[in-house]
């Protein structure tokens, strides 16, 4: 599980083709890497991975194709910047919301809003997903806990404050560029089982 509290920025080392999966190697920070273990779990721009090695200034990990049909990794390339969360430990503080790093689909940035030192961001989903999304709920984008705005349709708006730019690579979107996009499960749940119950009630 994960926050949703971008740690630190990334940059894509290398991008290998393995058998049947992409092996991704991420420069990151010795303080970063220190505590890591072969096995653990990151949170790259919001998709759980695990850790298959790691040095002083790097981590390694492996993309199957599933991972790669639902995310954005299949647009890495080298020099890329992701975003890095460790994943949380008992008894930690959680200043985002719950994030399980288990992408539902990609969103397409449609809109880019300069206000000064802040940026509003309209993101396109789809019918399928956009029953789950309210207005001043939380939606996970490329990792980062973010609360929704305004919402017309399949469409949503975001405002990010200048201090989730400067630490995320949220301050790299541009028009038509893909987002990671976690939807938030508890709102899965509420909707899916509010619509079971009607439906039942209905029959």
């Amino acid at each position: 599980m994960f926050s949703g509290i971008v740690q630190e920025k990334g940059v894509i080392n290398t991008l290998l083709q393995g058998n049947g999966h992409l092996i991704i190697t991420v420069n990151c920070s010795k303080s970063f890497i220190k505590d890591k273990k072969i096995g653990d779990s990151v949170a790259v721009d919001g998709v759980c991975l695990t850790i298959t090695e790691k040095n002083n200034h790097s981590l390694t990990f492996d993309a199957v194709n599933e991972t790669l049909d639902r995310t954005i990794i299949k647009n890495y390339a080298v020099d890329s910047c992701v975003n890095l969360e460790s994943s949380l430990f008992f008894g930690g503080p959680v200043g985002g919301h719950l994030m399980s790093g288990h992408i539902h689909l990609r969103g397409l940035v449609k809109e880019v809003l300069i206000n000064g030192d802040s940026k509003d961001i309209v993101i396109d989903t789809s019918s399928e997903w956009s029953k789950y999304l309210s207005e001043k709920g939380y939606i996970g984008i490329n990792g980062c806990s973010i609360t929704i705005g305004k919402i017309n349709n399949s469409r949503f708006q975001v405002h990010l404050i200048p201090e989730t730019l400067k630490t995320t690579n949220l301050d790299d979107l541009v028009f038509d560029n893909e987002v990671n996009l976690e939807i938030d499960q508890s709102t899965i749940a509420i909707v899916d089982t509010t619509e079971r119950i009607l439906k039942n009630k209905a029959q």
